[in-house]
């Protein structure tokens, strides 16, 4: 069987597949640069936008390699003055208060999970690193646990990227390093040791770079046709693995192509007086927005109910006509605020209930808030003046296959401040791994399967043979990326135990195991 493009690649040896230990490698474990400040001011144009063009310089890895050396990117020092928990507590004052101690509860649970939550931290950081200024429409929080399995159009589950809060033309290796990094922080939770997670790391990496390398051979169509179908990735896992592996994936597929707006409506809504299913009262993390209404300074609903009608106009006409078409076939029902993620939490999120006129069949949609990204200040503005249309052409460029219904809207809220939002599917065959269950093994064709993935979103809208030619056939980045990770992995957790010592200590209302 002809494997997954992006799915594996060479590794170094491995061991035998085991749960993760206590103490390391028990239980199945085995062992003159340019600065990021300067390629910044060459990678803005002069109005200080972040830009992405095709016709962008073209470099040979030579010439890039004099702009950064590969081994420079093992490099981490944090910068003089560095304060992570300002940038955190300053993400904050934007965001809806009550809801920030569940935001930090939730940071709070483990170090994986402040790096999660900590995307503005890092991008802080990685403003001071090597690079060699090529642009790519970068994720902007590519840590491994916003990668997974989505229905695309043809409702085939794909793996893919699949969170673009943070989407902005930036440097390839931010993405890079975010992800890696997160792939050491999560090994090391899991109980590997240092070597095991530097081996894990590295897995990722070597998949990087031979994905890039091949689609430095392919064409444009060749390249944006490219995707990694879950189906064969199984496949391919149970040929190099035994059947076993697809056991456990295969029924998690099955689970996850039922995750849809039926299913949503189910779990989230019940009967009402007049006939159609309302949003259920679940505070904090689910309330009707008729509940919110008095808090929020609204005396007339329906009024709101009026106004939330001309927005969805809105968001019509941000679709593809066959798709605005399809969207008519449903009114609106019922609004709700929903509480998701860990480092969203606090932005403006809602779930809307529509049903169809004819059939009385459910479409569940969520709404989210659209910050400006925490790339901007270090990569530049984005051209898009409405950040939830930033979130969503960034998201179409960089997906194999996105949501049939992302869109955007701008709206005023009930204390007058204009706000963007992005609109897409709450789920739609939504498949997320628990990487905290996995094992040596587990993790590290995991981490294979993320390294891919993101060469192939980096090689749709950057110079993927200019990328490719930097990377080269030896593994000088892999290593010096696995470097610069575990380094960062021992930073984050310095700033972890800041974070939670502002708690206990009474500086930060964190509300955990919410």
């Amino acid at each position: 069987m002809k494997p997954p493009l992006h799915a594996i690649g060479q590794i170094p040896p491995r061991g035998k597949s085991g749960s993760f230990g206590p103490g390391g490698d028990s239980s199945g474990w085995n062992e003159k640069q340019t600065t990021g400040a300067n390629i910044l001011n060459a990678m803005t144009s002069a109005s200080g936008t972040s830009t992405l063009t095709q016709d962008s310089p073209r470099f040979t890895g030579k010439e890039l390699r004099r702009k950064a050396s590969r081994e420079s990117h093992a490099d981490w020092e944090p910068a003089p003055g560095r304060d992570p928990l300002k940038i955190l507590l300053a993400q904050g004052e934007s965001r809806v208060q009550d809801l920030l101690p569940i935001r930090y509860g939730r940071m709070s649970a483990s170090p994986f999970a402040f790096y999660r939550g900590g995307a503005a931290i890092m991008a802080a950081d990685l403003a001071h690193t090597p690079a060699t200024g090529v642009r790519v429409q970068a994720c902007g929080d590519a840590h491994i646990s916003n990668f997974g399995g989505y229905a695309a159009p043809d409702r085939k589950l794909v793996f893919d990227l699949n969170d673009f809060d943070e989407t902005l033309p930036a440097p390839w290796e931010w993405d890079v390093k975010r992800m890696a990094a997160s792939a050491a922080i999560a090994a090391r939770e899991n109980g590997a040791s240092k070597k095991v997670a530097r081996r894990i790391v590295l897995a990722g990496m070597a998949n990087y770079r031979r994905v890039m390398r091949e689609l430095a051979e392919k064409s444009y169509l060749d390249v944006w046709y490219e995707r990694l179908d879950v189906e064969r990735m199984i496949e391919f896992l149970e040929e190099e693995n035994g059947t076993d592996w697809g056991v456990s994936l295969r029924r998690d597929t099955r689970k996850a192509s039922r995750k849809d707006s039926s299913r949503a409506q189910r779990k989230l809504t019940e009967g009402s007086a007049e006939g159609e299913p309302r949003f259920a009262s679940r505070p904090p993390l689910l309330v009707p927005a008729s509940e919110l209404a008095a808090s929020l300074g609204v005396n007339d609903i329906d009024m709101i109910w009026g106004y939330l009608e001309q927005l969805m106009g809105q968001y019509a006409d941000t679709l593809a006509a066959d798709r605005k078409y399809l969207f008519e076939h449903y009114e609106f029902v019922d609004m709700a605020r929903k509480v998701v993620g860990v480092g969203s939490v606090g932005t403006r999120a809602w779930v809307l209930l529509f049903i169809s006129r004819r059939r009385k069949d459910p479409l569940v949609l969520q709404v989210k808030e659209a910050q400006a990204s925490v790339l901007a200040p270090y990569a530049g503005a984005s051209k898009y003046r409405l950040q939830g249309r930033r979130v969503v052409e960034g998201q179409r460029l960089t997906q194999a296959a996105s949501d049939l219904f992302l869109g955007w809207i701008r709206a005023k809220g009930p204390d007058g401040n204009e706000r963007d939002f992005y609109i897409r599917q709450l789920w739609d065959g939504k498949l997320s791994i628990d990487i905290g269950s996995l094992d040596e093994l587990g993790l590290t064709e995991y981490v294979r399967a993320c390294g891919g993935t993101l060469a192939l979103a980096h090689a749709r809208t950057g110079d993927r043979v200019g990328i490719a030619d930097y990377l080269g056939k030896n593994d000088s980045f892999d290593q010096a990326i696995a470097d610069f990770s575990l380094s960062y992995a021992k930073q984050n957790q310095e700033d972890f135990k800041a974070f939670t010592a502002e708690i206990e200590a009474g500086r930060i209302d964190a509300t955990p195991g919410i």
